[in-house]
């Protein structure tokens, strides 16, 4: 299947392509190399997103580009993504989806766990979306402001997932 959009992987470089809008939320997450570790393990093998709440239905152990996935919430919404891209780095990992025919929103959200110079770790959430159904064009400010608070509460979700491992 296609993506339902054009600019695939414009998450990578931070940029939102013309008539999309923007998120970018960042959380702290704790401090030191096991914080770093086990949130990126988290966000690698979907276990943030199960944690926060959504399933995960695909056939591959973790995120790598070109496996798809569908992101459930509850029975109500199905929304059918692919990954586009991931990064794995020593002190940077996590990975982006776009969506995919049926999903309710297009465009596309990355998941991004970096370890700063100081041993502090971040979840960063960026995408870019607009409305594909007719629910979501109808849900209009109040959609993007699900996203946020979903956003927010991935990062939430891996700061407790990690807290055994904080070193501050």
């Amino acid at each position: 299947m296609p993506f339902t959009y054009e600019d695939v992987g414009a998450t990578r470089d931070g940029r939102c392509p013309p008539g999309f809008h923007p998120l970018h939320v960042r959380t702290r997450i704790g401090e030191g190399h096991g914080v770093f570790t086990s949130a990126t393990r988290a966000v690698m093998t979907w276990e943030l997103h199960r944690a926060a709440g959504v399933t995960i239905t695909t056939d591959a152990a973790e995120a790598a580009p070109g496996v798809d996935v569908t992101v459930g919430l509850g029975s109500l919404i199905q929304a059918p993504c692919r990954v586009v891209w991931t990064l794995d780095d020593p002190r940077r990992a996590g990975w982006a989806y776009g969506t995919l025919p049926g999903h309710p929103e297009s465009g596309e959200e990355a998941f991004v766990v970096d370890r700063t110079g100081d041993g502090t770790v971040w979840l960063t959430v960026t995408a870019f979306s607009r409305p594909a159904k007719w629910y979501t064009r109808a849900g209009g400010p109040a959609t993007r402001g699900l996203q946020h608070a979903y956003a927010r509460r991935c990062g939430a979700v891996l700061r407790r997932m990690c807290a055994e491992f904080d070193e501050a």
